[in-house]
């Protein structure tokens, strides 16, 4: 097969921790096949943007960065270009007809198979993989973007359906990765050299459900609870965090198990979306509101001092302005440590998006800015329990605006920086004084050097 003599690749990602999860994965194939990282897209041979179609701007900024790599291959015929992700998925071949100068087009479940298509690739062919497909196991290790911290796929795809999100179109049925795969990925980790593990799954509380097995009451032989406890052990992981989780599945034996089991961090991310059980219903999200704020209370029960994010929509299709206060009430009434905020934008192939009641563009970005505006009034109230704190802080990498100190995050999940040394530190999980809090991050003191290890 031809390959080029000069190998450099590029790989823009768009969205969700899944695709940043998919393009570590696409890297560590690349590498394997030879081809080296470059940072500028403009000196690749062959660019990768891994895509997300959750955002409006998302797909818009994919059409313009690929045109300006269409331009360059007319004069540069061997560079190779590769859309991946949801975009793809959804797209298929109406992206090769709006940018025929596209190598490949390739939905989400093709990760692991890019050497496959490559080759067809380079051998002459176009290719659109968007076919489902059965995940195979993951063989192929990922170059992952941080030497400290990765992203380990639990359960891949989604069986619910919301009525404004394209995810279970574009990645497919639940498929949940064995026990003993997932461990063994996490113990390879360990060896490595990384102390702290995510693990991701779309709707991660529905783990194991299509797997075989039930216990003699009845439930499944393999709960994402039942994982938690399996691979708590993992020699040299010191941190176990999990996302996302989904209000209609979460339940107080993983928070029992959260509780119990030392390495797993005291940060919860559980979307709610909205604050109005009408919306929640009209999104088909099968819950209400009052039970979202029993699963928060009852983490609270057991885990006092948790963080709490999730993520919230706003501006859905008919969302009165009353209904838009009960989320505002929401998000007072809990206290979010965080919260990814978005204004609803209708997706192809989703209900909500045929519906008549679209609300104007106006009217969404005034109620994203105003929760914006109490997301961060809330954030800073809730950063003051910090202050003059010692937190475990785990060393991630320098602070890249100021090189005399290093970042780490809470096991909370809140960043945090302070002076030290990133030769010295990274990867060491070290006692930090909390001197100064902010909404989103905290700035502290070492104490006295020691090193928690």
């Amino acid at each position: 097969m031809a390959m080029p003599s000069h190998r450099r690749y590029h790989i823009t990602t768009f969205g969700c921790q899944m695709n940043k999860a998919d393009s570590e994965r696409m890297a560590g194939i690349l590498e394997t096949m030879g081809y080296e990282w470059v940072a500028e897209p403009d000196e690749a041979d062959l660019i990768l943007y891994n895509t997300c179609t959750i955002r409006d701007n998302a797909e818009q900024k994919v059409y313009s960065y690929l045109g300006r790599q269409a331009k360059r291959k007319q004069t540069q015929p061997d560079l190779t270009l590769v859309v991946a992700g949801c975009v793809a998925q959804q797209e298929g071949e109406k992206l090769l007809r709006r940018v025929p100068e596209l190598d490949l087009v390739m939905g989400p479940q093709h990760a692991n198979r890019l050497q496959d298509l490559l080759e067809a690739v380079l051998n002459g062919s176009q290719v659109v993989a968007t076919e489902p497909v059965h995940i195979m196991e993951d063989i192929t290790q990922p170059r992952r973007d941080s030497t400290v911290t990765a992203w380990v796929n639990v359960i891949y795809g989604c069986n619910e359906r919301c009525t404004y999100c394209v995810v279970p179109s574009v990645r497919g049925v639940e498929q949940s990765r064995s026990p003993q795969a997932i461990r063994a990925e996490m113990e390879l980790l360990g060896q490595q050299g990384y102390r702290e593990v995510t693990l991701l799954g779309q709707n991660i509380d529905a783990y194991g459900r299509d797997l075989p097995g039930t216990k003699p009451d009845g439930s499944h032989r393999h709960t994402f609870t039942d994982l938690l406890y399996f691979v708590h052990d993992v020699p040299g992981i010191e941190r176990i965090r999990f996302a996302t989780s989904h209000p209609r599945y979460f339940n107080e034996r993983l928070i029992r198990a959260c509780a119990e089991l030392p390495k797993v961090c005291e940060h919860f991310h559980i979307p709610f979306q909205s604050g109005d059980n009408d919306i929640l219903k009209a999104m088909a999200r099968g819950y209400t509101h009052e039970k979202y704020r029993r699963i928060i209370d009852k983490i609270r029960d057991y885990v006092p001092d948790a963080a709490i994010s999730a993520d919230a929509i706003v501006g859905f299709p008919g969302e009165t302005e009353e209904q838009f206060q009960n989320t505002l009430k929401l998000v007072a009434a809990i206290g979010f440590d965080q919260l990814n905020t978005a204004a609803y934008s209708p997706r192809p192939g989703t209900p909500a998006a045929q519906w008549q009641n679209q609300l104007p563009e106006e009217v969404k970005s005034d109620r994203l800015q105003r929760l914006n505006h109490l997301v961060a009034h809330i954030a800073a109230e809730r950063s003051q329990r910090y202050l003059g704190r010692v937190e475990e802080i785990l060393v991630e990498a320098r602070n890249e605006k100021d090189p005399t100190q290093v970042m780490g995050r809470t096991r909370s999940n809140r960043l945090t920086f302070f002076p030290g040394k990133i030769e010295e530190l990274k990867g060491k999980t070290l006692p930090v004084k909390i001197t100064e809090v902010r909404a989103f991050s905290l700035t502290g003191v070492p104490l006295e050097a020691a090193v928690l290890q």
